[in-house]
């Protein structure tokens, strides 16, 4: 889907990868599924867990469902009802833990080592990458000739799989990250040269707030992304206005992420089409 830049900022044309469309209202469906179908059946029946801050919890819940297998899923406490809800609704049992996804990270891997259960990590496994990767692949078959992809960054699975892909199929593309002013884990991991453990997050995008990163991630980003910028959380709402007011387009305000980065002009203008990743569903801002 295409749009112009209608205001502020934003170099144009822009280019919109809806992944708000998925099965689950994000792209977190693609590595889930791969990461399942990947497993020995054996693995897969002992029952998945996980820990997300939403969006990763309802792609291995639907990974779970079609599966038709025990599915646990750790959420912190910012995590929304409403993803509760639809996580529930596939029969995946849900568990508050935590503030931050870290937190409910950890409790994940202890429940996955005491009830033998298959964890599937949200960002820092390089099936689950692969998986996000599709994404990369259909946008360099769809629009082969952009000058730019810009991704929100939460762990850095998503933007991992994309930059690799993109980086490999068009020439010269600039990959741009986008994190929140109040979780630049990555920003902050790049300019040190080394994963960096924020100290606290201060952002309410909690689908773009891990403490910390991965090795693996880190590595791929300081391979194949550009430069990561940073928005704050009323540019990601307004990001999210923007897109329902002027394109009828249901982003949650981390999905807003990267048009917000485009908005107020911190995506550098490289002459040629530029691809934005709305990649989940949600209200922010309506």
């Amino acid at each position: 889907m295409r749009a112009e830049a209608l205001r502020r900022g934003g170099p144009g044309p822009l280019i919109l990868k809806l992944e708000f469309l998925q099965v689950s209202g994000s792209f977190k469906a693609r590595g889930a599924t791969n990461k399942v179908l990947s497993l020995p059946p054996d693995q897969v029946q002992r029952g998945l867990v996980t820990a997300s801050g939403g969006n990763h919890g309802l792609g291995v819940a639907y990974a779970g469902w079609c599966a038709n297998v025990p599915t646990t899923i750790y959420l912190p406490a910012s995590a929304p009802a409403s993803k509760v809800t639809q996580i529930e609704s596939w029969n995946a049992k849900v568990i508050r833990w935590g503030d931050v996804w870290d937190e409910a990270n950890l409790e994940a891997l202890r429940a996955a080592e005491r009830d033998g259960l298959t964890y599937i990590h949200a960002f820092a496994d390089p099936v689950v990458i692969a998986g996000q990767g599709t994404l990369g692949l259909e946008i360099a078959e769809d629009a082969p000739s952009l000058s730019t992809v810009v991704v929100a960054i939460g762990g850095g699975g998503l933007i991992s799989g994309i930059s690799t892909v993109v980086k490999a199929l068009i020439p010269g593309i600039r990959v741009i990250g986008v994190e929140p002013v109040g979780a630049p884990t990555l920003y902050e991991s790049v300019r040190a040269g080394r994963l960096v453990e924020l100290e606290r997050i201060t952002t309410a995008a909690n689908t773009l707030a891990p403490r910390k990163s991965a090795e693996l991630n880190l590595e791929i980003i300081q391979a194949n992304v550009d430069e990561i910028v940073l928005v704050t959380d009323e540019e990601m709402i307004e990001a999210a206005r923007w897109l329902w007011q002027e394109l009828g387009i249901a982003a949650e305000m981390s999905a807003a992420a990267a048009v917000a980065a485009w908005l107020t002009g911190r995506v550098p203008d490289s002459g040629g089409e530029i691809c934005a990743v709305v990649c989940g569903a949600g209200t922010a801002g309506l």
